[in-house]
Formats: C-alpha cells, sequence, structure tokens
C-alpha cells in the first residue's frame, strides 16, 4: 500500500526545486564555453559596424544637439550655456506657437485620411483576382517617387491659370481657386497631396496585416450569417489593432517631420500659413543660423511625438490571440 501511495501521480515529492540561476550566473556560464565564446565574438563582430555608424552619426549627433538646445551656439558665434531660455523663449515666439498650430492642424488633416483611405485600399486589393497586382503596384508608385518631383507636379495641378484642377472646375462651373497663394486653402492642398503620397505605403502594411489573419475566422463567421460589414467589424478591425497601432506611430512621425513639399511648393507662405515645425527647424537653424534656438524646437517637436505615440501604446494598442 506504502509503495503504491509513493507512486501514485497525486503524490506531491517533498524535494524543493533547483534555485534559479541570476542573470549574472547565466552570463558566466554562456562565457565559460569556449565554442559560445567563439559564437558570440562572431556575432558581434558582424553587428559592430552598424552599431557604430548608430553611434556617430546618430546617437552622438543627438546628444550633442541636447546640449546645445541649452545654449546659445550659432555657426559663427561658439555661444553660452543659457540653461532653460531657449525652451523659455519659445513660450512667448509667435512663430513657434503658428507653427505649433499649422503642424497640429496638418497632423489632424493627414493622420485620419491616411489610414483610413489606405485600409479601404487594402481591403480592395485583398482579393485573388486577375490582374490585382497592377492596381496594388500603381496605388504604390507615388511612395518611391521623388519628393521633389512629387511636388512639381502637384505644383503644376494647383496652378492658378493652368492648373488640371482649376481646368476640371471651370468645366463644373466653379470659380478658379489659387491654391497655393491663399492661406486657407494652401495647408490643405499640402495635406492632400501628403495623402497622395502616402497611403500606398500604409496599404501594404495593412495588406500584410490583412494576410495574416486567419481564413477560418471568416469562414465561421459567414456559417453564423455574419455579412461582410459585420465581419470587418466583429474579426478583421479588432485582430488589426496592432497594424492600426503601427501605422499610426509611423503616420504620425512623418506627418510632424514633413519638410519637401513645404520647401518646394509654399517655403512656409503664404503668410506663414504652412509654416510647420519642421520648416521652422529650418528657418531658425539654416537662414538665420540660431543653432541652440533651433535644437530646443527639435527636442520640443520630439517630445510632442513620442508624447502621442505613447497615448496611442495605451489607449489602441491590444494583444491578439487568433487561437479562438
Amino acid at each position: 500500500m506504502a509503495n503504491n501511495q509513493s507512486n501514485s501521480p497525486l503524490t506531491v515529492s517533498s524535494t524543493p526545486p533547483p534555485p534559479r540561476k541570476t542573470f549574472l550566473q547565466k552570463q558566466r556560464a554562456f562565457w565559460a564555453s569556449k565554442q559560445n565564446r567563439k559564437r558570440a565574438i562572431a556575432g558581434y563582430s558582424f553587428i559592430a559596424p552598424a552599431y557604430l555608424l548608430f553611434v556617430v552619426f546618430l546617437f552622438i549627433p543627438v546628444i550633442w544637439a541636447f546640449y546645445l538646445s541649452f545654449t546659445s551656439y550659432t555657426i559663427f558665434t561658439p555661444g553660452e550655456f543659457i540653461g532653460v531660455d531657449n525652451y523659455t523663449r519659445l513660450v512667448n515666439d509667435g512663430a513657434f506657437r503658428n507653427a505649433l498650430w499649422n503642424t497640429t492642424y496638418y497632423a489632424l488633416m493627414v493622420i485620419p485620411l491616411n489610414i483610413s483611405i489606405s485600409l479601404c485600399l487594402a481591403v480592395l486589393v485583398n482579393r485573388k483576382i486577375k490582374g490585382m497586382n497592377f492596381f496594388r503596384a500603381s496605388y504604390y508608385v507615388p511612395v518611391v517617387t521623388s519628393i521633389i518631383a512629387a511636388s512639381m507636379i502637384w505644383m503644376w495641378l494647383y496652378d492658378s491659370n493652368n492648373g488640371l484642377i482649376n481646368y476640371a472646375l471651370i468645366q463644373l462651373g466653379f470659380n478658379p481657386q489659387s491654391w497655393l497663394n491663399d492661406p486657407n486653402l494652401a495647408l490643405p492642398a499640402l495635406a492632400l497631396m501628403r495623402v497622395w503620397k502616402g497611403v500606398g505605403w500604409n496599404m501594404v502594411i495593412f495588406l500584410a496585416g490583412l494576410q495574416s489573419i486567419p481564413k477560418t475566422l471568416y469562414e465561421a463567421a459567414s456559417i453564423e450569417g455574419a455579412g461582410r460589414w459585420k465581419s470587418f467589424w466583429k474579426i478583421t478591425w479588432p485582430l488589426l489593432a496592432p497594424t492600426t497601432f503601427f501605422v499610426f506611430v509611423m503616420a504620425t512621425i512623418s506627418t510632424f517631420q514633413t519638410f519637401g513639399e513645404i520647401y518646394a511648393m509654399t517655403s512656409g507662405g503664404p503668410v506663414g500659413s504652412t509654416t510647420t515645425l519642421v520648416y521652422l527647424i529650418f528657418v531658425y537653424g539654416f537662414e538665420r543660423y540660431e543653432m541652440g534656438y533651433a535644437s530646443a524646437i527639435a527636442f520640443v517637436l520630439f517630445f510632442i511625438i513620442f508624447a502621442l505615440t505613447l497615448i496611442n501604446m495605451f489607449f489602441t494598442q491590444k494583444k491578439v490571440n487568433y487561437d479562438l
């Protein structure tokens, strides 16, 4: 009877489990092996050039720029340490407040349109239809088009005299508009161009997310009588949450960093209506040579993007499990 009880699967062993190794103990055990050392050295040798480039051309310049934001440095003078004077100056700088408003207004126009249109396009091209690859490539062409070349095309489209958009408006019986010379229309016109330029990239990301959703979920939903619209809201949209989070973060970063089309098409005008934070950094840093103040604006922009990313992560990021 005693033997039967000791061999029972329900019997709890009184032997304590072996203590877990600490991180340092695991590292010592790893490096004690000659074979492990050789593999580690080989791996670090491969990634060393990339890390070296990262440190030299990104990490050190960022740290140096952060230090410059606390100085009065210009190209012509070494500058002095002035503490937070550059940041307090931003509060009373009308140009900074105008650029912050323009950037926010621009982002509110671009980001929702970009995400919604790219998601719709991804759903449309996520079909096995003959010739669908042509449409996928066509939607992606603006992404690989040079920003200057794209700006030249849209400047012609927006031209007050010979532009194609004004020609279409005249044919429809509307008055032509001075798109890039009207302070009320210039920023929305740039936003439309930015949406056209960016939806192809986000479409590809959403398409990858759509193709990773198991087809069995849609088959089960159709058996239960769910239509396409209900399947989208109950299956597609919830399971695309990680993809949407990534697209939102990348769209926010790229939108807040918009510069090329503004420089090429409006140069911040008319009357400062298209001056965004990045263009203001360019003005202060490379036209007025106030590098310290420009660095302060750059880090304010960084903290804005960082805060928006954290907020979005808190409210929208979800863990998805396909094993239903």
